[in-house]
């Protein structure tokens, strides 16, 4: 068996799903409807729940990388005959660009296999395996394609080389020769829906696929510092995103444990409005802020409308609620690790700091909001009210806690935040009223904070009202405005957690976490940029952007012992620390230049236009 380790991964995305394709030429995971949908291959869960490789007979050693800009992976075999190369992509609409990629995808698998010396002896294996591994279908072959229909999955597969079927499975063997292609395509389609799968030419699919994804990269021009990290995290989020809704998910897979042999194994394919409001503000930092009303719309028709029960904290793709968890009890687990879980308990809780994360982004995004349409106008409105009248109530908090709800110093910070931005829309979504209201309430938050978060004996701001125990989460602090990173007992805080949380530039989010949390690393380092000591964030900052895996990307957590990566993979919120560090490294730095030598008298400088967000 090929390692499993979610780091040899490499991750392809269509704009309604995402496939993983390891360093031996596995496809280990994909489920093609969308995101949430059940697996046709799902080996990354178990060794018997379906898989498609392509790779050399005997030994050989990989290479990998994205071609420039885009979500196609090339994988290079090197054996002792020769080298053959394995290009895969999920198929992009022929014709899509920019802004329209992902929305009308053909749900197709494209796999190209290319000699580049000598001669090398390949092996195939297709066995699907739909519902999560639970069905193996038969498969039949006519006129060149092999068929596999079971359930409301139907999948067709064109392959330019002999394959052998037997039950469940096809197998074959070729050799790839110096100049030689050989092409395999892959489609889906529901079994009832009328249409065939698409099977177009694999070569004709790649390239389609590359100039798509250049197209859109080619949009999002970051300047900052970190430019080629930056723009390889903002189309790891692009990938990540389902088209038709604009909703991102927070990452492409489930049940990849925190820890080998634990039980926090959760479904990570949903759309969580605290990464929804975060990855908007990272996209700006990297200049992709082009849909924001659109996606606001959404999470506002997702929504619906809402009084003084709990803000529901997450979504299906396209805006279902019910995500009631259950465990997939015939697979072994990522390394034996179980329960294997499908949907996410986390909806029926109250967390208050998504109040804060939704208003911040939409004051961050707010001049692309202008005109602001009804809908978003309620649901901003709607969500200061709620921060105003439950910013007392203890809560699960951001990391999701499954015990006793508590009063999470964060979850305050946030309601702060939706306040403070609540007043600084004013009459664009409240009436006089209303601005008082949330002024007030504003200042209440405040002041509790200032007064139950601060933890003598731990010379820190801790977790919770009346607790000892530190927790990463409260680096938001200078992050949202609450404090400046240089007061003094913020900086304590900061020098508190690196010295007892932190490794390495790993940092975890609370004494017992089994590892380094990647979103909270970088929010460390944005604090430091914040607080002036540019140095120290662009070594932790470089630290940490050297810990991905040898295509960019990040999993959920890093291991502080061993290095390794753990959690769902590809996380968004890993990415979208990255971005956002930066971006903060950069203001940073731009604050910290000399000021410009004063113009003479007779050549005034003309006084600069007020700053805004650049349109890409």
């Amino acid at each position: 068996m090929p390692t499993r380790r979610i780091s040899d991964h490499g991750f392809l995305a269509d704009g309604r799903s995402a496939a993983l394709v390891d360093r031996e030429g596995a496809v280990t995971w994909w489920c093609p409807p969308r995101f949430d949908a059940p697996s046709v291959f799902g080996r990354l869960l178990d060794s018997d729940a379906g898989h498609w490789s392509i790779r050399p007979e005997g030994a050989a050693t990989s290479t990998r990388s994205y071609l420039d800009d885009a979500l196609v992976l090339r994988t290079v075999f090197r054996t002792a005959t020769g080298t053959v190369a394995v290009t895969d992509a999920l198929a992009l609409e022929p014709g899509a660009r920019g802004h329209e990629i992902g929305m009308r995808s053909p749900r197709v698998l494209a796999r190209l296999v290319e000699g580049l010396t000598g001669e090398v002896p390949m092996r195939v294996e297709y066995a699907p395996r739909f519902e999560y591994g639970r069905v193996g279908a038969y498969l039949t072959e006519r006129d060149g394609v092999i068929a596999a229909t079971a359930g409301a999955c139907r999948l067709e597969l064109r392959a330019d080389v002999p394959l052998t079927v037997a039950g469940g499975a096809a197998t074959g063997e070729f050799t790839a020769r110096a100049g030689s292609t050989h092409r395999f395509t892959l489609g889906y389609a529901p079994t009832y829906a009328g249409a065939a799968p698409a099977l177009p030419d694999a070569a004709e699919a790649v390239a389609e696929t590359v100039a798509a994804w250049r197209s859109w990269s080619a949009l999002h021009d970051y300047q900052g510092e970190y430019r080629d990290e930056v723009r390889r995290s903002a189309l790891a989020v692009q990938g990540m995103t389902y088209a038709p809704s604009g909703a991102v998910v927070a990452a492409a897979t489930t049940s990849v444990p925190e820890r080998l042999g634990g039980d926090r194994n959760y479904d990570y394919r949903y759309v969580w409005l605290r990464d929804f409001s975060l990855t908007l503000q990272a996209l700006w930092r990297a200049a992709c802020p082009d849909e924001a009303d659109r996606q606001f719309t959404w999470v506002a028709r997702a929504m619906g409308r809402i009084g003084d029960e709990p803000v529901p904290v997450m979504y299906g793709v396209e805006g279902e609620r019910d995500l009631t968890e259950h465990d997939l009890d015939h697979l072994a687990g990522y390394e034996h690790s179980r329960p294997v879980l499908v949907g996410n308990d986390a909806w029926r809780q109250r967390q208050n700091d998504v109040l804060g994360e939704v208003l911040d982004a939409a004051w961050v995004m707010r001049y692309y909001l202008d005109p602001m349409s009804p809908e978003v106008r309620d649901l901003l409105r709607t969500l200061a009210d709620q921060a105003e009248r439950g910013w007392h109530r203890p809560d699960a908090g951001m990391w999701e806690g499954r015990g006793p709800e508590r009063h999470y110093v964060s979850s305050k910070v946030e309601c702060w935040t939706a306040l403070d931005r609540a007043v600084r829309f004013g009459s664009r979504i409240g009436e006089p009223a209303d601005v008082a209201r949330w002024a007030a309430a504003r200042d209440e938050v405040r002041e509790a904070v200032l007064t139950h978060g601060w933890n003598e004996r731990a010379g820190a701001y801790t977790g919770a009202f009346g607790s000892d125990a530190l927790d990463a989460s409260v680096l938001v602090m200078p992050l949202v405005g609450f404090l400046p990173a240089s007061d003094p007992r913020m900086r304590a805080t900061m020098d508190v957690l690196e010295r007892r949380l932190s490794r390495d530039g790993l940092l975890r989010r609370w004494d017992g976490d089994p590892a380094g949390f990647v979103i909270c690393s970088f929010w460390l380092a944005a604090c430091l940029a914040e607080a002036g000591e540019l140095d120290r964030a662009r070594r932790l900052f470089e630290r940490l952007a050297a810990r991905t895996n040898d295509l960019g990307l990040y999993a959920e957590q890093i291991d502080q012992d061993t290095g390794e990566q753990m959690g769902n993979f590809p996380q968004a919120y890993s990415h979208i620390g990255l971005i956002i560090a930066a971006g903060r490294i950069t203001d940073a730095a731009a604050r910290a230049k000399p000021a410009p030598t004063e113009a003479p008298a007779e050549a005034p400088t003309p006084a600069p236009a007020p700053a805004s967000p650049r349109r890409s």
